[in-house]
């Protein structure tokens, strides 16, 4: 009987490839299990001896905890802050190394910040999600590519302190607690791991008094391993970190955060002659379709979509801001001219999170200079890419792809201005990322090809010239 028919019970064939498939995916259960299973240990600490002074041994051990969270690089990480109805949790990573924390912000008191997270030391962005079940799960590894936006952390709010501590808990160099402010108080055997309970201050951040920072109760292992620390945060409440030490995956920073990581090398021949072609190539495509990604700051997170011409070194573009979904900004470039005006939302197609294309013909009148932003910069970057060779100091970053096109991400440095070219094999620029004043990278993603007549002086809408 052919392969495929018989009717017998016999066991299925496992290929090599398929057992590993399997092997893998048991591997990534077991993990993820494992992270799960850590916040449900007992911690509770032996009866034990009278606190006491540290040994010169403890005191070693405790001085070289955040030297040994830099040099693990990350760590699977369990957060709760606060009490009760008020309770926040977090579960996810830390990345000390780049540095890096990615969570999924959960519990009955995360109100408007429930979702995921993705925060460096000075930036923050969120992608809320009010209708997430309550009880956090590890993000996925691969985050989702939409709906982030740049967050202002209340200052008085859980979130602050507590990423503000996760990044603390790591330095690249020993530092001993002050004497007489550290002691030993009891010891506790944890998943076959014997660690002993020390009690000390925080890490002063830059510029603290060492009364102003609290003491927090250290679980700490024989080879200066961290796994379990709890502190009272002003604005947070009562704090407990538990740290999951063989989960510790390499994290994926979103786009507005620059990416995933690479590894930056200069341009071989081919590289240079294709950037050095771009301009020729662009002008010999004429135009393209724009959309737009730009968080420029906690209150202005730009979306927006249009076209361009490299050959008339025009832009015309419909821009939503979330802050304001009730209005729509028209943007253009124009001889050089940048002009805004503002219109209701109502006469622009799309939701605010996806705007549709600006209207034609373009307005005539109503336009006002624009501010020389980011937003400004990142249009009149695009446009230039079609009229000069980039210069400045130049890198290869990384290949990528996007809309399932490789491409090379090409970083360009120069005159104040740090930009990110995203080139395809055939030569066409697709993506053009400007890192902004926010500490956060904004995009215009392009796909070359015919766009409409951008002049406002004429109504038609036909096409320009967009061969390959």
């Amino acid at each position: 009987m052919p392969d495929g028919t018989q009717t017998g019970h016999l066991p299925r064939v496992v290929t090599g490839r398929r057992r590993t498939t399997l092997l893998v995916l048991a591997a990534v259960a077991l993990v993820s299990a494992a992270a799960l299973v850590v916040g449900l240990l007992s911690w509770a600490p032996e009866p034990s001896d009278p606190p006491r002074t540290l040994t010169a041994e403890e005191r070693t051990r405790l001085a070289a905890v955040r030297v040994t969270n830099y040099r693990d690089l990350r760590a699977g990480v369990r957060v709760t802050a606060g009490t009760g109805a008020e309770r926040t949790e977090l579960v996810g990573w830390v990345d000390w190394s780049r540095p890096l924390v990615y969570l999924d912000v959960g519990g009955p008191g995360a109100g408007t910040e429930r979702g995921l997270l993705q925060a460096t030391p000075s930036t923050v962005v969120l992608r809320p999600d009010p209708a997430a079940v309550p009880t956090p799960a590890p993000p996925p590894l691969v985050p989702p590519v939409d709906r982030w936006r740049l967050a202002a952390l209340p200052a008085d709010g859980r979130l602050a302190p507590v990423l503000d501590l996760l990044f603390r808990l790591a330095a690249d160099r020993p530092d001993a607690p002050a004497p007489d402010t550290a002691r030993w108080t009891a010891r506790a055997d944890v998943a076959a791991e014997r660690l002993d309970v020390l009690e000390a201050p925080l890490p002063a951040p830059p510029g603290a008094s060492p009364p102003a920072v609290p003491a927090g109760r250290w679980w700490v292992d024989r080879d200066a391993r961290l796994h379990r620390l709890e502190v009272p945060l002003p604005g947070a409440g009562p704090v407990t970190v538990q740290l999951h030490r063989a989960d510790r995956p390499t994290l994926r920073p979103v786009d507005a955060l620059g990416g995933r990581p690479g590894t930056p090398r200069t341009l071989t021949a081919t590289e240079r002659r294709r950037l050095e072609r771009l301009p020729a190539r662009l002008r010999g495509v004429g135009g393209a379709t724009v959309t737009l990604t730009a968080p420029l700051g906690p209150g202005t997170n730009l979306r927006g979509a249009g076209w361009l011409t490299w050959n008339g070194r025009d832009a015309y573009l419909v821009v939503g801001d979330l802050a304001v979904p009730a209005r729509r900004t028209l943007v253009r470039h124009d001889g050089g001219r940048a002009t805004r005006t503002d219109v209701p939302a109502a006469t622009v197609p799309g939701a605010v999170e996806a705007p549709g294309r600006p209207p034609l013909p373009v307005p005539a009148r109503g336009w006002r200079a624009a501010p020389a932003d980011d937003l400004t910069a990142l249009v009149a970057a695009a446009l230039r890419a079609g009229a000069s060779t980039p210069t400045g100091t130049i890198r290869r970053i990384r290949g990528d792809s996007l809309a399932g096109t490789s491409v090379d991400v090409v970083e360009l440095r120069a005159s104040g201005a740090h930009l990110r070219y995203w080139v395809d094999r055939s030569g066409l620029l697709r993506r053009l990322e400007l890192r902004t004043r926010a500490d956060t990278w904004a995009q215009l993603d392009l796909v070359p090809g015919s766009v409409p007549r951008l002049d406002a002086t004429r109504s038609t809408t036909t096409g320009v010239a967009g061969g390959r």
